[in-house]
């Protein structure tokens, strides 16, 4: 039996997080805050001792420059991979979620329903999103089989990867927070993938946010 480890890690805090705005796609850069985030958390590994074979980020400039804290501290290079990135949200990227009740109703009412197979306007439904999601982190693990794998992504994209270590329905409510800078294990055996454990913020001494774009 081979066990293949990930260690999920959510970006820091951007302005759009702390303004409750959807990103999506948008490419956002990360706040003084999301930067003291990822510094604390690169910190934390490096305390901790973590041993990890190989980085990946998503290419969005948020994640990415969450992972270049990383890279700082340990002297790696991430491989940069858009597969993980966030969920495409369509026409109500760019919204806060007290804008896009009043100017995207339909739209909005649909997000929250989790209807599984809308695109919310020239986005990615549900379904393209796990697609993707789980396309990418099965390329991933084939790549690195046995190995520890660090992984800084999005918090829709996390909470995707948890509902597939889960075997949580996509259509269900959201069951678990992903925090900004956050630490989220999963693993597979072979045979089927495992939540280890989730939603560790314990090295961020209060400096996290929990995920708005779900």
């Amino acid at each position: 039996m081979t066990k293949t480890r990930f260690c999920l890690v959510r970006h820091g805090e951007t302005d759009w997080n702390a303004q409750h705005r959807l990103q999506g796609h948008t490419d956002i850069d990360l706040n003084q805050r999301g930067l003291a985030q990822a510094a604390q958390m690169a910190a934390a590994l490096k305390t901790i001792q973590l041993q990890f074979d190989v980085l990946y980020t998503s290419d969005l400039t948020r994640a990415y420059k969450t992972a270049q804290a990383i890279e700082k501290v340990f002297g790696v290079s991430a491989a940069i991979d858009p597969d993980l990135r966030e969920r495409h949200l369509g026409a109500l990227q760019g919204l806060s979620t007290l804008e896009a009740p009043q100017l995207e109703p339909d739209l909005w009412a649909t997000h929250l329903s989790r209807d599984l197979d809308h695109n919310l306007g020239g986005g990615e439904s549900i379904k393209q999103f796990a697609q993707r999601i789980h396309g990418g982190l099965e390329k991933i693990r084939q790549r690195h089989l046995g190995k520890t794998i660090l992984l800084v992504s999005h918090g829709g994209a996390l909470d995707m990867m948890y509902r597939l270590a889960s075997k949580q329905a996509l259509q269900a409510p959201k069951a678990v927070a992903v925090p900004n800078a956050s630490l989220n294990w999963i693993s597979h055996d072979s045979n089927s993938w495992t939540v280890d454990r989730w939603g560790d913020t314990s090295h961020l001494e209060g400096l996290t946010l929990d995920n708005l774009d779900l």
